[in-house]
């Protein structure tokens, strides 16, 4: 059964107010990171904001491929131990292939490194870059993408499959609720023709990539400590 956060290794911690104690249920920091972002970072000099914020090969983004890929990383270490667990075995490779994909199209597949990339993908993509989310036929799908995953890892998944332990715990919901909720109110702010809102994307993206990270190397650890164990305990018995 998938165990959640704040039950597994105590990330709860008691919040002492004037009105009183509160005991928070998920991950504060995505909460703390927009505080930060948008009350401090924001009013910077020399720009910082939007060097941090910058979109394309930006520092932001290659902190997501990092992220998505050691994601990928230690979510592939889980699905090969849980490969005898049918059910398991399955999300947990949904979720490696997801990471994959994602840390790939970040860098559009190395392009941005090796500057080795398909012709016949540039010509259609809006960026003239090898990666598939740019192509116009699916850009326009982006954002819809991201509301959903994002509505799903952070409440549908838990919420109804809690047995299903590749689906992100509810303490570390913010991470992925954060992101719904901006795409959501930038598509309607264009949907009702309203005053578009600053589209810091990267920005406010990178919280699905360390939700990811947090949720997969978590049980990455927790592979490796029981092989530990049974080590440790197979010595002892000699």
């Amino acid at each position: 059964m998938s165990l959640d956060y704040e039950d597994s290794n105590k990330i709860s911690k008691q919040i002492n107010t004037p009105w009183g104690i509160i005991i928070p249920q998920v991950e504060l920091f995505p909460v703390a990171y927009i505080v930060i972002l948008y009350g401090l970072i924001y009013f910077l000099p020399l720009n910082i904001f939007d060097i941090w914020s910058k979109g394309e090969d930006g520092l932001v983004e290659w902190i997501q491929f990092v992220l998505y890929f050691f994601s990928f990383a230690c979510s592939l270490v889980v699905t090969w131990h849980r490969r005898n667990i049918r059910k398991q075995f399955f999300f947990w490779f949904l979720i490696t292939a997801l990471c994959f994909y994602i840390a790939g199209e970040e860098i559009s597949w190395a392009e941005r490194i090796t500057s080795i990339g398909i012709e016949s993908i540039r010509q259609i993509n809006a960026q003239g870059e090898t990666n598939l989310h740019n192509i116009p036929i699916l850009q326009n799908y982006l954002h819809f993408s991201f509301i959903i995953t994002g509505l799903f890892l952070g409440w549908i998944g838990w919420k109804n499959w809690p047995q299903i332990e590749a689906f992100p715990g509810r303490s570390l919901s913010l991470y992925f609720l954060i992101v719904s909720l901006f795409y959501t109110y930038f598509d309607l702010s264009w949907i009702t023709l309203g005053e578009r809102i600053r589209n810091d994307q990267e920005a406010i993206e990178i919280l699905m990539a360390i939700g990811l990270f947090r949720h997969c190397s978590y049980y990455a650890l927790k592979v490796f400590s029981k092989k530990q164990s049974k080590s440790l305990s197979t010595k002892d018995n000699y």
